[in-house]
């Protein structure tokens, strides 16, 4: 029973305000620094990589893409891995992690599942990501690897060529040659 008076006269000498906890503030607005602004928004754009990667993203929440120094078409020597030495023609490019597909190199075993009863099951070869770094461009001509350089012509184009032979990599030849292969290549899937 005393134990109760004792409550009641604390509850009673407890004043309730307006900044008190019951849905209001419990300090002054004043004590706060709220920023005007956010500066960095979180990332929308997020692609399926790995479980713990993610894509590192620019405030305007796209993703941050890294200049390489080799493109679709070119051809390559890896110089670092288990394929160490091998030559072959870089298919496919991913800005975002700086990786390359080179055709027959890296190949991974995929097994795949039937869709259909009656169909069996495969396994597969495919061509694994390989980092840009680990690869150097070749000159088939001259048999050597060799880093990249850039120079303007004559005309004002700036090309990429070969430091150890001086052979240009990019010029129009090379590029109508690819896209009429790219073409060939879309023909056949839509045939098939």
């Amino acid at each position: 029973m005393a134990a109760m008076a004792a409550l009641q006269s604390s509850m009673t000498s407890l004043s309730l305000s307006s900044n008190s906890f019951l849905g209001q503030r419990l300090f002054p607005p004043t004590l706060y620094s709220v920023p005007a602004k956010l500066t960095a928004k979180p990332c929308l754009i997020v692609v399926k990589l790995k479980r713990w990667e993610r894509k590192e993203c620019k405030p305007n929440s796209l993703p941050v893409l890294h200049k390489m120094h080799v493109k679709v078409g070119d051809t390559v020597k890896v110089i670092s891995g288990h394929d160490k030495g091998k030559t072959g023609e870089v298919t496919k490019i991913f800005k975002h992690n700086s990786t390359v597909i080179v055709k027959e190199i890296n190949l991974k075993t995929k097994h795949m599942k039937s869709r259909e009863e009656g169909e069996p099951g495969q396994i597969l070869k495919v061509e694994g990501a390989i980092h840009s770094s680990n690869v150097m461009l070749f000159s088939k001509e001259k048999n050597v690897a060799s880093r990249v350089g850039h120079k303007i012509l004559e005309n004002g184009q700036r090309v990429r060529y070969l430091i150890k032979t001086g052979e240009i990599i990019d010029n129009a030849e090379s590029w109508k040659k690819l896209k009429e292969e790219k073409k060939k290549t879309e023909e056949a899937v839509t045939a098939a």
